[in-house]
């Protein structure tokens, strides 16, 4: 158990307001600050006698860092992801790594959906071209759209968003189709789906693909030109995931075939792109097809003034429970 001491916890990002869901959380365990730092650099000489570190999503914690730590007994990454931690450098120096991997499961499975439905209704296309001046009042320029019912819905990684996702495109009558290798057998039992035994049988078959998978060494780069290549001729890439996963300079010539009809973008390798990035390139520019049929959002489908509570207190939470003692859920690293 805590003595009486105050501990200290730190946010290193994003969160810089005055921090009230945290503090509602910690009460008197612990004093919370927020650095607003906006890179990994910034933290030199500020977080090493934190007793507790929440991460978000614009600083990186490497090896280096970690190092330095005197008395951490958790960091929490404020997300699902955790691949801007160095988990195997925490793991080593017995610092536990933990994520809140449940906060914004249907926001994003909403958001997926909504890119879905936007593209393959032609909605985005239809208001893009008639803000532009589209002369004719008619459904043209989105043509050929195709019903939904009966087509393939195919998702990489069926874990809590994955399966969220599952639900409502199957709530639409589509035929959804799931790669996970690390999916228990007996899932798509329980959820009436089916399961694909290979990346490439999932592809040659996906009228849309929605990626909800981890980015790992194994799923960096999974999407590229290769990989698009094998999706039907007219197909739709949907990626609330990681934005690693996609090699999204393949998408603008993928577009410009016809090999992709469409691609909904909520998430990029870098964050805000370089203004050289040829996807936001290719988006921007009104002669080029990808300016119509692709649409981009800024790492935003997480979020809901609910779920971005719900992250706060969780992430908080787990720093009471490890300045406690308490048994923690979510540990991603193993110790």
């Amino acid at each position: 158990m805590a003595d009486s001491r105050s501990y200290s916890v730190i946010i290193t990002d994003v969160f810089a307001d005055a921090l009230a869901p945290e503090r509602q959380v910690l009460g008197d365990l612990a004093a919370v600050q927020a650095l607003d730092a906006r890179s990994e650099q910034e933290l030199a000489g500020r977080i090493e006698q934190a007793d507790a570190l929440i991460v978000c999503h614009l600083v990186t914690l490497s090896r280096e860092t970690i190092a330095g730590l005197e008395r951490c007994r958790v960091i929490v990454r404020a997300g699902v992801g955790y691949d801007n931690i160095d988990v195997e450098a925490a793991r080593e120096r017995g610092i536990p790594v933990v994520n809140v991997p449940d906060y914004c499961v249907e926001e994003v499975a909403d958001s997926a959906m909504g890119l879905m439905l936007a593209l393959t209704r032609g909605l985005s296309e239809l208001n893009s071209r008639l803000r532009a001046g589209f002369p004719q009042w008619h459904h043209a320029p989105a043509t050929p759209l195709y019903r939904l019912r009966g087509r393939t819905f195919g998702i990489v990684g069926l874990g809590r968003i994955g399966t969220a996702t599952a639900m409502r495109a199957r709530a639409l009558g589509m035929d959804v189709v799931f790669y996970d290798p690390y999916k228990p057998g007996g899932a798509e039992k329980a959820l009436g789906i089916r399961r694909a035994d290979a990346l490439e049988a999932l592809l040659e078959q996906s009228f849309v693909l929605s990626l909800h998978c981890p980015l790992t060494p194994e799923t960096r780069g999974m999407i590229n030109a290769a990989a698009i290549a094998r999706l039907p001729r007219g197909a739709y890439l949907i990626n609330t995931a990681r934005g690693a996963v996609v090699e999204t300079a393949a998408i603008p010539p993928a577009i410009a075939s016809g090999q992709l009809a469409g691609a909904g973008i909520d998430v990029l390798e870098r964050e805000p792109p370089p203004p050289d990035d040829p996807l936001l390139r290719a988006w921007r520019d009104p002669s080029h097809p990808a300016h119509h049929r692709v649409i981009l959002t800024p790492h935003s489908a997480f979020y809901s003034e609910e779920s971005l509570l719900e992250l706060r207190r969780k992430a908080a939470a787990a720093c009471r429970d490890a300045l406690l003692g308490v048994p923690l859920r979510n540990v991603v690293n193993g110790v």
